[in-house]
């Protein structure tokens, strides 16, 4: 009796470690820390860049940061320089007032693609509202706002800093799980008289 409990017992030891292996990859995604405009911003003043700064360092080729108004038009900026972990837009046209969009889309140490967007508002008294879309750019823009929307907009609360546990890491526990549940059966039947 005393001889199965102790491969019982290094089996439950060994099936609760690779539990907690595929969740250690989780760690190395990338996310964002800091953004400049910050999000929900009311500013008084048209910011000329978008700066953010992410946990992890960012390579050029897999960044893309986006800035869309009110209506999900492209707001012309250029392409994201990046510096360590940071990356910046320079806006191309001065701002009106409106609620403008930033998107992004990074790539993790891990290869994991992380994106996420929040929203600003410019609110200088100065300037004048935003351009309003005429009625035939509302109705092509009707017809292009899905698109909009995957490319990383608030519609869905999942798009947002990559909360949520990755596909790939719940089927890794579940095969570490069908994996160690193998060895347990092959341990006892090892352990039984012929």
């Amino acid at each position: 009796m005393r001889t199965r409990t102790v491969p019982a017992l290094l089996a439950a030891l060994f099936t609760a470690a690779l539990l907690l292996v595929p969740a250690t990859p989780a760690a190395a995604h990338n996310s964002l820390q800091e953004a400049t405009p910050a999000r929900d911003a009311r500013l008084t003043t048209a910011p000329t860049q978008v700066t953010l700064r992410f946990m992890q360092r960012l390579n050029p080729a897999f960044t893309t940061i986006t800035l869309r108004d009110a209506a999900e038009r492209p707001v012309p900026a250029s392409a994201p320089a990046v510096n360590g972990a940071t990356g910046t837009v320079t806006i191309e046209e001065p701002l009106g007032n409106g609620t403008y969009t930033v998107a992004y889309r990074v790539v993790s140490r891990d290869g994991h693609p992380v994106q996420g967007s929040y929203r600003f508002t410019v609110a200088d008294p100065a300037a004048p509202p935003a351009a309003v879309p005429s009625p035939t750019a509302d109705a092509s823009a009707g017809t292009s706002a899905p698109a909009g929307t995957s490319a990383g907009t608030d519609a869905s609360p999942a798009s947002a800093d990559d909360g949520g546990l990755p596909v790939g890491l719940l089927a890794g526990g579940a095969v570490a799980a069908v994996a160690a549940a193998a060895v347990v059966a092959l341990l006892l039947r090892r352990r039984r008289p012929s």
